[in-house]
């Protein structure tokens, strides 16, 4: 009975895209969707030096091994590398690994910066705080502005 509840309160996600524009999945971390991992492929040291907030470093030379381990294979996987042919091969090689829901994020690190979505990392510290870190009303400007963004 209870489970029922929950169903109906929590709407079903859609199963995600074989490829995801980063609208999607910065929409799904501004509403706090659960049960999704972002992962790096690109080398530790550009990991560090910035990714996206929440991603794990999963480097595409041992991608394979370590997500095999740590990851439930029907999980919403999003995958960015350090560009489109890195990415294609990381999402290849997980689903014939048998990860069933992976998803190439589509403009990688760049298309995500470009629409505002939070990141860290040491250069990523560096950078200066825009208007919307601070006041509600810029943040909801930037949130408008970013929606309309082409990348």
């Amino acid at each position: 009975m209870a489970n029922n509840l929950v169903d109906n309160i929590i709407p079903q996600q859609p199963p995600i895209e074989p490829q995801s524009d980063v609208h999607v999945l910065k929409a799904r971390l501004e509403w706090g969707e659960p049960a999704f991992t972002i992962l790096d492929v690109r080398d530790r040291e550009t990991y560090n030096e910035g990714h996206i907030m929440g991603a794990m470093a999963m480097p595409i030379d041992d991608l394979v091994e370590r997500a095999s381990s740590s990851i439930d294979k029907s999980r919403d996987i999003y995958i960015y590398g350090a560009n489109e042919e890195q990415t294609a091969q990381a999402v290849q090689s997980l689903r014939s690994a048998g990860f069933e829901h992976v998803s190439l994020l589509k403009g990688g690190l760049a298309a995500w910066k470009a629409i505002g979505g939070p990141t860290e990392g040491i250069v990523e510290a560096l950078t200066p705080p825009g208007a919307g870190d601070y006041n509600v009303v810029a943040r909801m400007q930037e949130h408008t502005d970013t929606q309309n963004k082409k990348v």
